[in-house]
């Protein structure tokens, strides 16, 4: 169910820890990362919604085995396939059983989303400009040489939101948002001021 994935600076030691999930991997590069598989989301208005209908089986003992997660993980597995060029993220509202989707919008994979999602489980369905995987090529892109700043500002973080833009966190937005614009274009970029991160002491 990954909806938000991080690209961490190496000084950022401790990852950054969004929702409920985190699954971390060490690069080549040197970097963290982490893929957030439930972002605890807020509630916005969505201009479309359903509430599934699929029968539910027993839940299981796992944390997870739940018709919520259930669902996103049916979700998941639509947009990593043929619904890859439509769908940009999704995250979690736990305390309302809910789920917020972001996607191109289009008939072929809201049906495909509210049929995937079991009785009880709403989905709030929020239009984007722009897929998934664009997004993650533009993160990559930003984060190869997060040390190419070092003297004029501290990249610290690149992450792609379930809403539909990089999240670049750096030390100083005033000089670095020109740059970085300048360098990757303004679309689907917001650059803002994040602290340092430090690993926790054992």
């Amino acid at each position: 169910m990954g909806n938000r994935s991080w690209i961490v600076a190496a000084v950022a030691t401790a990852g950054v820890v969004v929702g409920a999930a985190l699954y971390i991997d060490e690069l080549e590069t040197g970097h963290t990362y982490i893929d957030v598989e439930a972002t605890v989301s807020p509630s916005p208005p969505a201009e479309d919604w359903c509430v599934g209908t699929l029968p539910s089986p027993e839940d299981g003992d796992a944390p997870e085995d739940t018709p919520l997660y259930r669902t996103l993980d049916r979700i998941d597995k639509l947009a990593a396939g043929e619904y890859a060029d439509v769908y940009t993220g999704m995250g979690v509202d736990e305390d309302a059983h809910a789920a917020d989707v972001w996607r191109i919008p289009g008939h072929d994979f809201d049906t495909a989303a509210c049929d995937a999602a079991e009785k009880g489980v709403k989905l709030r369905l929020h239009p984007a400009d722009v897929d998934r995987r664009t997004l993650d090529a533009l993160a990559e892109r930003i984060s190869e040489d997060m040390t190419r700043w070092d003297g004029t500002f501290q990249l610290r973080e690149v992450g792609v939101d379930e809403r539909g833009f990089v999240h670049v966190g750096v030390d100083d937005p005033g000089t670095a948002a020109p740059l970085i614009e300048k360098a990757f274009g303004a679309r689907y970029i917001k650059v803002e001021y994040v602290d340092q991160a430090y690993a926790a002491e054992g």
